[in-house]
Parts: C-alpha cells; sequence; structure tokens
C-alpha cells in the first residue's frame, strides 16, 4: 500500500506543481480514480503566503490496471477486408492470423514471399480464401502499387473500399548518433517513415471510400526519445506527426487514424538475438572513424552493447496486448487515437518523459 498526498490550495491563489499532475498521472492506471478513494482532508495555514490550504490523504494499491476498458466493437466483420504490412513474422504474423479468425479478409504483405520464407509457408498452409499473402516491399513503389490492383481486383465491390491498412512493416537498430552511419540513418526511415507515407497515399482511396480506418504501428519511442536509438526514434517521431496530420484530414471524410506504440516487445519479435547484436556491433565498430574510435575507445563501446544486449533480453514475451490494441483500432465504432501497450515501468516513464520538465525526467531516467 502507497500514499499519495498533495496540497489543494484555495481557488484564490493557484499555482502549478509537480505533486498534483503526477497523482493525476499515476490515478489514470489505478483501479478507481482518486476522487472515489476513501481519504482524510486537513486544513493547514501557510505562514509564508498567508493561505489556508487542504491536505488531501489518499491510500491506494498502486498494482495498475491490466486491461484498458475497449468499448463495443462494430459487429459483423462481415467481408471486411484489411491489409497488414510487415507480415513474415512479429507482430503482423500473429496479426494475420488473429484478424483472420475474426473474419476479416486479410492481405499479408511479406517482404520475404518471392523467397519462400517460413512465415510464408505457414501463413498459406491455412489455405483460406480470407488469407492472402503478397510480396510486398514497402520501400518499392512498383510492389506497392501492384498490391494496390491485386487488392482492387479481389476486392467484392472496389466501389465499397477496402475498410483497413496496417502499416506494421518496420525494421530497428541501434547506436550512439557519432557510431551510426548515414546509409544507416536513411535505410531505417525508408522502411519505418517512407514506407509508412507510401503505403498510405498508395492506399488512402480504397479506405476513404469504404470510410474505413489506418493504423499505423509507431514505438513508445516515438514518444520518448532513448539513447543510442536515434536511427529508430526519428524514424517513429516522424509516423507519430504524420499520423496526427492524416487524422486531421481525415476526419470530416469519416476515416479513422490511429496509432499504436508498443513498449518493449523485442524478445517476442525476434528482432535480436544475441549473435545478431554482437554482429551488428562489430560492423559497427569496423566502420567508424579512426578518431572516433580513438575518442571514445572499444571498453566505453562494448559497454553501451552489453546494455542493448540488457534491454533486448528484457522485454515482454506476450504480444496480445498489441494485437488487441490493433484489432480494436480496427472494429471499434470509436477507436483511440493512440494506444498503449506497454508494461507499467514504461507508461510511467513515458508519461514523465512527456509531461514533467526535461531536467527533472532527464535526471530520473537518464543522467
Amino acid at each position: 500500500m502507497h500514499t499519495l498526498f498533495f496540497w489543494r490550495e484555495e481557488p484564490t491563489r493557484r499555482r502549478s506543481t509537480i505533486l498534483p499532475l503526477v497523482a493525476t498521472m499515476l490515478s489514470t492506471r489505478l483501479f478507481r480514480p482518486l476522487s472515489q478513494l476513501p481519504g482524510r482532508t486537513l486544513s493547514c495555514y501557510d505562514r509564508e503566503n498567508g493561505t489556508r490550504r487542504s491536505l488531501l490523504f489518499y491510500s491506494a494499491s498502486l498494482v495498475p490496471s491490466s486491461r484498458r476498458a475497449y468499448s463495443d466493437e462494430v459487429k459483423p466483420v462481415g467481408s471486411k477486408a484489411v491489409l497488414v504490412t510487415g507480415c513474415d513474422s512479429g507482430f503482423g504474423f500473429s496479426l494475420a492470423k488473429h484478424l483472420h479468425s475474426k473474419g476479416f479478409l486479410v492481405f499479408a504483405g511479406c517482404l520475404m514471399k518471392d523467397k519462400g520464407d517460413d512465415g510464408v509457408k505457414e501463413l498459406d498452409s491455412l489455405k483460406s480464401d480470407r488469407l492472402r499473402t503478397v510480396q510486398l516491399n514497402v520501400c518499392k513503389n512498383e510492389e506497392v502499387e501492384k498490391v494496390v490492383e491485386i487488392v482492387r481486383s479481389s476486392l467484392e465491390d472496389p466501389e465499397k473500399g477496402l475498410w483497413g491498412l496496417v502499416n506494421n512493416a518496420g525494421i530497428s537498430t541501434f547506436g550512439e548518433v557519432e557510431f551510426t552511419s548515414m546509409e544507416t540513418y536513411k535505410e531505417v526511415a525508408e522502411v519505418n517513415l517512407w514506407g509508412t507515407v507510401r503505403m498510405t497515399k498508395s492506399f488512402l482511396p480504397l479506405i476513404r471510400r469504404a470510410k474505413g480506418r489506418v493504423v499505423n504501428i509507431s514505438s513508445m519511442l516515438g514518444r520518448m526519445a532513448n539513447p543510442a536509438r536515434s536511427p529508430y526514434c526519428i524514424t517513429k517521431f516522424g509516423v507519430e506527426a504524420f499520423s496526427d496530420c492524416l487524422r486531421y484530414e481525415m476526419h470530416p471524410l469519416g476515416v479513422k487514424v490511429s496509432v499504436v506504440e508498443p513498449g518493449n516487445f523485442i524478445a517476442a519479435t525476434s528482432l535480436y538475438s544475441p549473435e545478431r547484436i554482437q554482429a551488428i556491433a562489430n560492423k559497427m565498430w569496423d566502420e567508424l572513424p579512426e578518431v572516433v574510435r580513438q575518442d571514445y575507445g572499444r571498453k566505453y563501446f562494448d559497454e553501451k552493447i552489453a546494455k542493448m544486449e540488457t534491454y533486448c533480453n528484457s522485454g515482454s514475451t506476450d504480444t496480445s496486448p498489441v494485437i488487441n490494441a490493433v484489432t480494436h483500432a480496427l472494429t471499434s465504432a470509436s477507436p483511440y487515437t493512440r494506444y498503449h501497450p506497454m508494461d507499467y515501468y514504461w507508461w510511467l516513464r513515458m508519461q514523465v518523459m512527456t509531461h514533467l520538465p526535461a531536467a527533472v525526467s532527464d535526471r530520473i531516467y537518464i543522467h
């Protein structure tokens, strides 16, 4: 049990304080809001300001709510069609199977379909007329345009459009700014950011006709930056801004746009094995300018790589919160603007880093 307390000043003398903000942020994850919790009020006199304040005490268990209260779904799903990118593995693979089980007609975009990837084979093995894998590299205009034609020709009535687009395809990397090449920055942005923009622009005519949904997979690192993750962070910040602009523009047209911001699910998506981390690290070190190698030294470099390995091994292995969030964004009559499938530590850290002064959040989490 923990005790929350904060000052409530008289209306005639207001000033911003940090504690009420923190208490408000915490209360959003309690089973009950603070206003419904039993508490006691003590009246205190502030000699310095000549005001009387009420000190409110609340006793509550700071156990995070395990499930967000989603609103009613759109029923029935019927023959609604959805395109999901990045279905070779990870979120996309699980999502394609899940949406198929919910009754959607699913077009699963796979980067490695032409090479017979195991994930593609498993999806194809379902042998369902409601699940179709398609070759799709979101960086190639010709492949994107080809998939547009495949989807349009496969729809029962193309004039009724495509219900949903889930921009899930993405890649990740790590490395401090001086350790990361410009080629790496461009490569990550081409997939994560420009791939999302390219897919959205290509499919919007079909989405608009259905008054459907666009769901963009961002990240908690699209809301708060982190050392050694700048190539990834800048692309996800870009996805967040693109999604906001698109939401504003599509609202009058009846299209709803949502962003899903997963926490640390690296352990579940197999993005980084210990071998892959070491391979990336060795290549990065070999390509560093000599002045950077000398100034930082191998010991400092190895320490940062070790931290990355620890982070990758500490993530959640259950992807269901992400899958449920995307499903809700596609099926709810009132989808949320943003979804935060992440554990309580990362949720609280995100609130602190986006709501409190940087001097405070930097001191807590960075320095």
